[in-house]
């Protein structure tokens, strides 16, 4: 009779590892498509299908510069459209969090608020308390 190889439970790393692709011999995570995140659709015309046919469906052609400043153009953009105006203190955070978090904190925390702005609740202009 055959043996079974026991059953090993798959921990967080293993998984993580398994949504991998190797690339000169360096375990990289894979992103998902531009599409997943946007109204893109396949040969619809639009500007973001020219983006990826030119820097590929997960940008990968792109430089990790070249996706941080098309990051901070994208944000100033929304950020002056959106109502009101920023805190005093929010400036201080910002300075707070460039000055003392290391880089893999900076760019969970971009994620969590991009991940905020799209899916969370934020105060309105008129839930902040007053500003100093």
């Amino acid at each position: 009779m055959k043996k079974r190889s026991p059953t090993v439970p798959i921990d967080r790393k293993a998984k993580a590892i398994a949504k991998c692709i190797v690339f000169n011999k360096e375990i990289i995570p894979m992103t998902k498509p531009v599409g997943y995140y946007t109204s893109s659709t396949i040969n619809d015309g639009s500007l973001l299908e020219s983006l990826k046919e030119q820097y590929g469906q997960t940008f990968e052609l792109m430089t990790r510069r070249e996706k941080l400043f098309l990051i901070s153009a994208l944000a100033a953009q929304l950020c002056d459209q959106a109502p009101g105006r920023c805190r005093d203190e929010i400036y201080v955070v910002g300075h707070q969090v460039n000055s003392s978090l290391p880089a893999g904190d900076r760019e969970g925390l971009i994620e969590a608020l991009i991940n905020q702005v799209r899916w969370g609740r934020s105060l309105s202009d008129t839930e902040v308390s007053p500003m100093k």
